[in-house]
């Protein structure tokens, strides 16, 4: 479903038989502008989203953005600024809010990681994962893209990932692999179904197993994912790897252990808390008039 969608489906939520606050106390020809100012330091991300948001609830509402996605934004900045009927403009600010400041937060974090990563000169690239919110994943994979970091597959259609329940449930890793590569052969070839393999293994005798696989079967498998792979083990089974394949690290990877794992030049980390596991960025919309009497009163 496209973004638009997802939106729509959203207001509706959200506005159900209207806003009815709005309707009592602001009357019908009412006018305003209100201005989003940042609270705390941040990426910012996703603001053609909150467009979209007070667009479709009303056309004719004007929207000025003083950022872009991925701009660096600290306390007290204006992010963008809205005018038109109050009305409008108070039905979509609490939406549009959830969608920037989650965003903004999920950006953020990213950027934080992907810049420590580059820190140390390491060419390991960072992924999201499929841990997100329902209706949402298109949302916080852009955000993920806008602090920096890359995305894992969307859905469960794009890319075989083989895990460890789907290993044990077919027997092994051996015939997990040959019954992708019989059901990727024998997929009507008019479906066009192309697909990329990748399967995680759990401890070193897993990952021989999945290479002397390979061995015989060259273009059936394009990645490897180790999983819960401390950093020495890691890097142990990256030398036995030697590049013949994709790598990827996954599972307890945080803040405070990535730089270990991306020492060993990992070809990719997955982070699952980039999106499932975030503080929102603190932004608030304020109208002009209450900003305005703010500053009045600061400068007193």
């Amino acid at each position: 479903m496209d973004t638009v969608s997802l939106i729509r489906q959203a207001i509706k939520e959200d506005l159900g038989s209207g806003d009815h606050t709005s309707l009592a106390t602001i009357p019908p020809r009412a006018k305003g502008r209100a201005v989003l100012v940042a609270k705390e330091d941040g990426i910012v991300a996703g603001i053609d989203v909150a467009e979209t948001v007070y667009k479709l609830i009303s056309p004719k509402t004007v929207f000025v953005p003083f950022k872009k996605d991925g701009d660096p934004i600290v306390e007290g900045d204006r992010v963008f600024e809205v005018s038109g009927s109050s009305r409008h403009i108070l039905a979509a600010e609490r939406l549009s809010l959830n969608y920037i400041q989650h965003m903004s937060g999920i950006a953020t974090h990213t950027r934080q990681l992907v810049e420590k990563i580059k820190s140390i000169g390491s060419s390991t690239v960072l992924l999201d994962t499929r841990k997100t919110t329902p209706n949402n994943r298109i949302f916080e994979k852009t955000a993920v893209r806008i602090g920096g970091g890359s995305n894992h597959r969307f859905g469960l259609f794009d890319m075989i990932l083989i895990k460890d329940n789907h290993i044990d449930f077919a027997g092994g890793a051996t015939e997990a692999l040959k019954k992708t590569s019989a059901y990727l052969a024998n997929y009507p070839a008019k479906k066009n179904l192309s697909l990329r393999v990748e399967i995680e293994v759990r401890t070193m005798e897993e990952l021989q197993e999945v290479l002397k696989w390979g061995e015989g079967n060259p273009n059936g498998l394009h990645r490897i994912m180790l999983d819960n792979f401390t950093p020495s083990k890691l890097k142990e089974a990256l030398a036995v790897i030697a590049h013949r394949y994709e790598t990827e690290a996954s599972g307890g990877i945080t803040e405070k252990n990535i730089l270990k794992y991306a020492e060993t030049n990992v070809d990719f980390i997955s982070v699952g808390a980039l999106t499932h596991h975030i503080k929102s960025l603190d932004l608030s919309l304020k109208s002009v008039s209450a900003l305005t009497h703010q500053l009045d009163l600061s400068l007193k």
